[in-house]
């Protein structure tokens, strides 16, 4: 054998063995299970009208990424991006703007907004970003405190409100879709009714959130731009939530769903995330959380 051949020989395992002693911290999948890129997931997001970004929301990988997609999607879209996330509220949306807009200081907004516990470590950065940049960002959610009527009231609660704050949720009587596999898993998880509640009130609640989130989606989209909103992937998984919603609201859109999952082994996506979403990304199970 060759010294040529040899060296080629010894080059090769060098590689094949640094493969093995690789240690992602996530690897990306399609819908189907087949491993893809950040690259291939960029291009879908940079050719549809609404991205789903659905986080685990203590997960580090998520907000990096959410990060890194938000900043290339600005530059691929040229500017043409609107952001939207389940952790502000509508009420919410005029103080974001003041903030935004830089009528009022950080310190005003981060009192008045009702914001995360996580805000300052996952979700200051984004938006930071588009208040640098003059993004749109778009508070989606129904504040809590109707969603709370609703899980003690069913959706009776929401008609003894005023038009000011029926005005911050989508549009009534809003409809839903009972048989959808998340609602009836998370009809399920509460025992079909417990400790005397109707269980149906819960998932009716989470229903509410996923409608005004989805109402607020469309309400702000424009022709050619892209809205990237990021909520818990539990709202956008099997293309149920806020997608189905969405297309109540706006048929037609085209939708891009991304999804997270935690696993010990990453080299295979498990049976149970298959069809999750578009795009799954799979975590270490070990990665370190943010609270």
């Amino acid at each position: 054998m060759s010294k040529l051949n040899i060296f080629i020989l010894t080059l090769l395992s060098f590689c094949l063995l640094a493969m093995q002693n690789d240690k992602p911290a996530y690897l990306l999948y399609e819908k189907e299970g087949k491993q893809t890129t950040y690259t291939a997931l960029l291009k879908a997001a940079q050719e549809a009208d609404i991205v789903l970004f659905g986080e685990l929301h203590n997960n580090p990988i998520c907000h990096w990424l959410q990060l890194k997609l938000t900043k290339d999607l600005f530059k691929q879209k040229s500017g043409k991006l609107i952001l939207a996330a389940e952790m502000f509220e509508t009420d919410d949306q005029l103080v974001l703007n003041e903030y935004l807009n830089g009528f009022i200081k950080e310190s005003n907004f981060e009192k008045e907004a009702k914001l995360w516990n996580n805000y300052k470590t996952d979700y200051r950065a984004l938006v930071e970003f588009a208040k640098q940049n003059k993004i749109p960002f778009v508070a989606s959610n129904i504040p809590r405190r109707y969603a709370s009527m609703v899980a003690g009231g069913g959706w009776e609660a929401l008609k003894k409100l005023d038009k000011q704050a029926a005005d911050l949720i989508a549009p009534q009587p809003i409809p839903m879709d009972t048989t959808l596999a998340s609602y009836q898993s998370m009809y399920k998880m509460m025992g079909g009714g417990h400790g005397g509640t109707n269980g149906w009130n819960i998932v009716y609640a989470q229903a509410s959130k996923d409608a005004t989130m989805a109402h607020s989606i469309a309400e702000n989209w424009k022709k050619d731009n892209t809205v990237l909103h990021f909520n818990g992937s539990f709202h956008s998984d099997k293309f149920e939530g806020i997608v189905w919603y969405l297309n109540q609201y706006k048929p037609k859109l085209k939708i891009v769903t991304i999804s997270s999952v935690e696993q010990e082994d990453l080299t295979a996506l498990k049976s149970e995330s298959l069809g999750l979403a578009n795009f799954v990304i799979c975590i270490d199970a070990e990665m370190t959380k943010t609270y």
